[in-house]
Formats: structure tokens, C-alpha cells, sequence
């Protein structure tokens, strides 16, 4: 079973100090059975080819020290699909839950009533998915703040690519997708685990109009890391380019999951909201993406007012040219920008 380490989670409980080294497989048909069958479910008998939605693990509790009292675990996992499930962890250390609406959702973690853990569960993933946290509790008394602080190492370089991933980024600089896409194909062929490298090569292909070819790349991407970000980007990009844009919604979310503070992120699912008439839920995102980035996000000023004139709200739409122009002083549209403002003054 390849084991993969994500993320580390610090957290003082009652002089407890928990890590929480969150570790995820493969799901294969003996280990969702072994496993879930404890909780009344024979996932092989649910659905063929392992086809029936499931996401299962295993909470290992280790201890520096031995405790004379096993701790409690909940674990609980949400969907918006449908209503939060919630399972108390026994010895075994087994979980399973079997996913109704939709795909994707969070699992929760607690160690005796606090939360230690809070992990997004893949969208783009296989239908049974196994998730397992190793839990380490050390008695000792530190001082470490409380809170839950997660870390995101990121893949050290390979000496092996270093001389192509110039290239590729030599080739960027000069407009060369084609050349750029070379190098990039060229390092994934010497480092298959390079995540990085598959996500740039799903980017650069994605330029190219190769919806396939960039759609194989990033889940090769998100097969390596699962909260590899700019990967979940280009899966919404992909779909919002296909005109699937209720799906680039649930992507976009997904990403601003993983990155809360991406402007880009909330502006592309304000977009994908505003192509499915949401208009409401569109302007929500447009707004949360300027107040993230003001000046570099301006332009969406423009993309709102737009909108509000559509909507015969031109008061408003002369307050977003007035927002913009203050930021954007020398735009060639200022006077007729000015011009709306003043046909249309605050009341």
C-alpha cells in the first residue's frame, strides 16, 4: 500500500501535544471490505468494479507515553449533498461512510471533544477512497499556542529537471508554448512523481486547447497531491472552457477549499456563476475576489457594472465605474465612465 505524507497538524489538548500525519491509499477491494464490513457494509456487493461510493480509513493512535484511558475519536464527514455523518472511532481504529449525493466533501477529526483535523476528500478521486490519519500523542507539557497550524511542505528539486524547468521557464518568457510544453513532458518523463511538473504541463496544454491532454496531466497531478492547487485551477478552467460551467463551479469551490485567499479563484467561480444566470452568487464572488486583491482585481469593477445595468440598477453600476476609476484614473473609457456617473448620481 503506498503511503503518502500531506499534511502535519500541532495541537495542545488538555497537555496533550497531538501530530496528525494525514496518510492516503489506493482503495482496493479486500481493504474497503475488511474494513467497512464492521459498520454492516460489503462495498463489493454495493456496486461492480468498486463502483459504489465509500470513503474509508483507519485512525492509528499512537502514544509516547501509555495512557490508561483510550482517548475518544469522532470523526465526521460532511457533504452538501446531504446531512453530516458521524461516526465515534473504537479501538479498531475503522471508519467507513458510504457517500449519497455527489462526491467530494470534508472529514473532521476530533481527539476527545477538540478538532485536530479537517481535510478536503477529492472530487476528482476514485468512487471508494481510503483516508487514514496516524495520531500521535505525547503527555509531555509544552507551551506550543493553541490551534491547529497545518504545514504544506512543497517537493524539493530534482537535480535531474532543474536544467529543463529553466528551459521551460525561458520558453514561457518568450511566448513558446510549444517549446515550454517540451521541457515540461520531458520532466515528467525523468520524475513521474513531479506533481508540479504535471500541473505546468496540464497548464501549458490547457493553452493549447488540449482539453484531453490537460485533463490526463492534472489528475496525474491530483493522483500525486490532492490539495495541489494550481491542478483543481486548471480542472475548473478546463470545464468552464467546455462550457461546463456547473461543474466549474464545484471545482472553483473546491479550489477555494484549498486556497481561501485566491482571488483568482473567487473571480473564475464568480464567472461560472454569472454563465448559469446566478447573478447574485456571481456578484458574491466578484466582490470577495476585489476585496482580496483591490487594485490587481479592478477590472472586475467593470464586470460588475456591467451587470447591474443589465439588472436596470444603474446607480449602482455608477458606483462599481467610480470604485474602478478611482483606481484605474486613466482608463481610455473615463469620460464616458464619468459621464454615467454623472446621468446617474447617488441618492
Amino acid at each position: 500500500m503506498r503511503k503518502c505524507n500531506f499534511t502535519e497538524y500541532r495541537y495542545p489538548v488538555f497537555l496533550l501535544n497531538l501530530v496528525i500525519v494525514l496518510t492516503a491509499s489506493v482503495a482496493v477491494r479486500a481493504q474497503v471490505d475488511d474494513i467497512c464490513r464492521e459498520f454492516g457494509f460489503i462495498a463489493t456487493l454495493e456496486g461492480p468494479r468498486l463502483s459504489a461510493p465509500f470513503i474509508f480509513g483507519r485512525i492509528n493512535v499512537k502514544a509516547y507515553e501509555p495512557r490508561d484511558k483510550f482517548p475518544k475519536i469522532n470523526i465526521t464527514y460532511q457533504n452538501r449533498g446531504s446531512s453530516p455523518e458521524r461516526l465515534t472511532v473504537g479501538r479498531s481504529g475503522n471508519y467507513c461512510f458510504k457517500m449519497g449525493t455527489g462526491s467530494g466533501g470534508i472529514l473532521i477529526v476530533e481527539v476527545d471533544g477538540v478538532e485536530v483535523a479537517r481535510r478536503q476528500v477529492a472530487t476528482l478521486a476514485p468512487a471508494q477512497q481510503r483516508e487514514d490519519f496516524d495520531v500521535l500523542i505525547d503527555r509531555e507539557e509544552r507551551s506550543a499556542a493553541p490551534g491547529v497550524v497545518p504545514s504544506k511542505p512543497q517537493r524539493p528539486p530534482n537535480p535531474k529537471t532543474a536544467d529543463l524547468y529553466k528551459k521551460a521557464s525561458e520558453a514561457e518568457s518568450a511566448k513558446d508554448t510549444d517549446g515550454a510544453i517540451r521541457n515540461l513532458k520531458e520532466i515528467v518523463e525523468l520524475d513521474a512523481e513531479d506533481f508540479v511538473g504535471w500541473g505546468l504541463l496540464a497548464n501549458k496544454l490547457l493553452a493549447k486547447k488540449d482539453y484531453a491532454g490537460a485533463e490526463a496531466a492534472l489528475r496525474k497531478a491530483v493522483a500525486l497531491k490532492e490539495d495541489h492547487f494550481p491542478a483543481w485551477m486548471t480542472a475548473g478552467r478546463i470545464r468552464a472552457e467546455q462550457k461546463q460551467h456547473e461543474a466549474a463551479i464545484e471545482v472553483f469551490k473546491h479550489a477555494i477549499a484549498l486556497e481561501p485567499t485566491s482571488a483568482q479563484a473567487y473571480q473564475l467561480l464568480g464567472e461560472s456563476y454569472l454563465q448559469t444566470k446566478q447573478g447574485t452568487l456571481g456578484a458574491d464572488a466578484l466582490n470577495k475576489a476585489i476585496e482580496l486583491d483591490p487594485v490587481g482585481m479592478a477590472e472586475l469593477h467593470l464586470q460588475l457594472a456591467h451587470l447591474y445595468r443589465l439588472a436596470k440598477a444603474n446607480k449602482m453600476a455608477a458606483d462599481e465605474y467610480r470604485k474602478f476609476l478611482a483606481k484605474v484614473p486613466d482608463h481610455p473609457d473615463e469620460r464616458k465612465f464619468e459621464k454615467f456617473i454623472a446621468d446617474n448620481p447617488p441618492k
